[in-house]
């Protein structure tokens, strides 16, 4: 369902490039329940926070007041995986109003989501499905974009999920189909970079290239996250240190694209925070090893 027709004829036209790219926020984490107590007692080396929105879309509760304590704080992201802004089905606006009150409340950074659908009639997978990259997807995903965008009166930020399948009728790269959106809507980019090298294992592409076609002005943000590697494929299960091959991958990113907000994150097998602390500290000393001091 393409929902073009929904929108202000201002809308479907090339997106809002005078929206001012986000300052770099320097090294984060993934804020997860089990860290709670220790950030609040603490004062951990950590720059920032990135949440799960849909951990936070109620109207009250432990976990929400606790993240007002947190955000006082700490600078605070929120990163979304059920907008399923690739989906046919109608736009959600029960859930864009619940993720847009949340960010009235939190007031974050930015708010980003994955390119990706993950449900369609009702049912939510909970899985971060693939498209295919042909120009029918990119005019549908593109008008969901800007209708998304008009909605939050801001800006989105989306990520380049790992595949595990690739479509026979995809007309170009993902790395091209991410830029002609970010063109054409003014989104910007979370560039994953276990993602690119999760998915460039599993579909045969080199990860440079990837790298090398995503326009550098647009990009806000890094992921680092470890994998599980099968031998014939690798699975992003975020449940493991972040692999060498991914740091070096990284260092490359960061000579492509220069000094990007940087953050760990871990969903599984989640260890004690001074464990992550420890990589979230790697992120820094890579980023000045390749590009010197970092900015104020």
């Amino acid at each position: 369902m393409n929902v073009a027709s929904r929108l202000p004829k201002t809308s479907q036209q090339d997106g809002p490039r005078d929206s001012a790219k986000p300052d770099f926020l320097g090294f984060g984490l993934g804020l997860r329940h089990q860290h709670y107590d220790e950030i609040l007692s603490g004062n951990p080396p950590i720059d920032w926070f990135e949440i799960i929105s849909e951990n936070y879309m109620v109207p009250g509760g432990q976990p929400l007041r606790t993240l007002d304590r947190i955000r006082a704080r700490y600078p605070i992201v929120m990163h979304g995986v059920s907008m399923s802004i690739a989906s046919t089905a109608p736009p959600d606006f029960e859930y864009l109003q619940a993720l847009k009150d949340l960010a009235h409340r939190v007031e974050p950074k930015w708010v980003s989501d994955h390119l990706c659908w993950t449900g369609v009639h009702g049912k939510n997978l909970h899985d971060l499905l693939p498209i295919p990259y042909t120009k029918e997807a990119l005019d549908h995903v593109v008008s969901r974009v800007q209708l998304v965008q008009d909605f939050l009166g801001r800006p989105l930020v989306l990520e380049n999920a790992s595949t595990y399948v690739q479509f026979k009728n995809s007309e170009m790269a993902e790395w091209e189909f991410i830029s002609e959106l970010a063109r054409r809507t003014g989104c910007f980019l979370l560039f994953d970079v276990n993602n690119v090298y999760v998915s460039g294992f599993n579909h045969g592409f080199d990860p440079i290239a990837f790298l090398n076609g995503i326009p550098a002005d647009r990009v806000v943000q890094f992921h680092m996250a470890g994998h599980s590697h099968m031998g014939t494929h690798i699975i992003d299960t975020h449940d493991h240190p972040v692999c060498e091959d991914v740091w070096d991958l990284y260092a490359a990113a960061l000579k492509r694209f220069g000094w990007v907000s940087t953050m760990i994150e871990r969903d599984d097998n989640i260890p004690p925070l001074d464990e992550l602390i420890v990589e979230v500290n790697r992120t820094r000393e890579v980023a000045t090893q390749v590009l010197g001091q970092p900015p104020q």
